[in-house]
């Protein structure tokens, strides 16, 4: 009962389904014969062989071969005697689109083994290799989509030929070009009777004034030379030996005042004038800043005294400990930059211009000197910085990307290379050294080619999951 009753109930729709479908044909041709049945055409009949192969179809009325508004519960023909066409329950469904595909490239293991062929053949169990085509995925590349590509942030950069080099590190303090310092000191005993530099980090220019001084011995020599040089005047017409003797008094005078580093100005005015100066004016040597000043006004100086320290500082000295491991790769001439922390923002490049013979037995460091040009004057003595020298790891360029493009397992480096349409191609390669971000490729790679840096761990992952499912489908 509970068969019957479906089937009862089916047919009942299909026949009214067909009444319904006689009904609009008849009022749509009512000015034609009453409709007969026709033999089925052979058509019609091949129709049916087909349906008895495959899944029978359901024909829910015949409609005209134009398409128009015309239809009947049976197949007919048409007043040129075409056939009506049937109109089915469900629609026919669409036979598969032929895939076109490209050249073959090889022939591949068919058990994921590394072994390609490249032509037709059969592995030890006598599986035909599957043929890689050309833009098909072959099984050695990942395909990402490009809507996860975004998500993941993944990054790529091309390999290029760089010229690698290795960042020494140290700390340094500034000191003053010894070149350049200068000591004011008197060569004969005096007094100082007025200063006119009289402040430490004072300002001074070459030839300027630093004090005024009175000195006995002073007078006293200029008294001498005043005198020889009278006589050899009244001598001139002696015998010669008396005025040879006078010219070398008065020669002797002279040179004692030269030795004391009086201004040739100064004796000019007494050879000509023939007056005594009572004080002497000590001038400037170089232009620079007084960083010690020993003279006040009224004291009294001895020979060889220091009474001003006066450096130039337009070019300084940065003195940087090095390690000694580091010390094969600091050479004269290298490239050094310098930051301080007391000038934020500036960087001072400048050259290395010595090497110290001796290390530090406490530190373990050697002294390294950084010559640097101080223009603006911000670099003042025993600033502290940090130093960092550039040292070159290769004569020449060498083929490098960035070092996160590397997947290290421990034995194997790998990278990620990119092939286009979000797809990549994990490829082992030999790395060399490391230096500023660096990695130099030895093998495996080629210039130009792209490797991803950001996200590769995760493509790799991804990678490793589709492997490892594969490895399970084949087993």
């Amino acid at each position: 009962m509970s068969t019957t009753r479906p089937l009862l109930l089916g047919g009942v729709a299909v026949i009214a389904a067909l009444g319904g479908g006689y009904w609009l044909g008849r009022s749509g041709q009512s000015h034609q014969a009453p409709a007969t049945i026709a033999a089925p055409s052979p058509a019609a009949t091949d129709a049916h062989a087909g349906h008895d192969v495959a899944k029978e179809r359901q024909i829910l009325f015949y409609q005209h071969p134009d398409g128009s508004a015309d239809y009947s519960p049976t197949p007919k023909k048409d007043d040129k005697g075409r056939d009506y066409t049937p109109v089915y329950a469900d629609p026919e469904p669409e036979p598969p689109k032929a895939v076109a595909k490209g050249k073959i490239l090889y022939y591949r293991n068919p058990m994921g083994l590394a072994d390609t062929s490249p032509v037709p053949k059969k592995d030890s169990m006598g599986m035909d290799y599957v043929p890689v085509y050309e833009g098909e995925d072959d099984g050695t590349t990942l395909k990402v989509s490009l809507d996860k590509v975004q998500k993941l942030g993944v990054r790529t950069e091309v390999a290029k030929m760089t010229t690698l080099a290795r960042s020494i590190r140290a700390v340094g303090s500034v000191q003053v070009d010894e070149r350049n310092l200068h000591v004011v000191a008197s060569k004969f005993e005096g007094y100082i009777e007025r200063l006119n530099v009289n402040q430490t980090g004072q300002a001074v220019k070459r030839g300027q004034s630093l004090m005024e001084v009175y000195s006995p011995d002073l007078v006293l020599a200029q008294q001498e030379f005043l005198v020889a040089a009278t006589g050899a005047k009244s001598l001139e017409n002696a015998s010669p030996e008396a005025r040879d003797a006078a010219r070398s008094l008065a020669d002797g005078a002279l040179a004692r005042l030269k030795n004391w580093d009086i201004p040739t100005s100064q004796i000019e005015k007494l050879r000509q004038g023939g007056q005594i100066t009572r004080t002497l004016s000590f001038a400037s040597p170089a232009s620079g800043i007084v960083l010690e000043k020993k003279a006040i006004q009224g004291m009294r100086f001895m020979p060889g005294e220091m009474l001003y320290q006066i450096a130039d500082l337009s070019t300084v000295w940065v003195i940087a400990e090095v390690f000694e491991q580091d010390l094969a790769g600091v050479n004269l001439g290298q490239t050094a930059r310098v930051n301080f922390n007391a000038l934020p923002g500036l960087t001072f490049t400048g050259k290395v211009t010595f090497l110290y013979p001796t290390v530090t037995p406490e530190t373990r460091t050697a002294k390294v000197r950084i010559e640097l040009p101080n223009h603006d004057g911000h670099l003042k003595p025993a600033l502290y910085g940090a130093v960092e020298l550039a040292s070159p790891v290769a004569d020449r360029p060498v083929l490098t990307i960035p070092d996160s493009a590397v997947l290290d397992s421990g034995t194997k480096q790998a990278v990620l290379v990119e092939r286009g349409e979000g797809r990549y191609e994990p490829r082992e390669v030999k790395i060399g050294v490391r230096a500023g971000g660096l990695i130099q490729i030895q093998d495996g790679l080629a210039e130009g080619e792209k490797v991803v840096v950001s996200a590769n761990f995760l493509i790799d992952a991804e990678s490793n999951l589709r492997a490892a499912l594969q490895s399970f489908h084949n087993h």
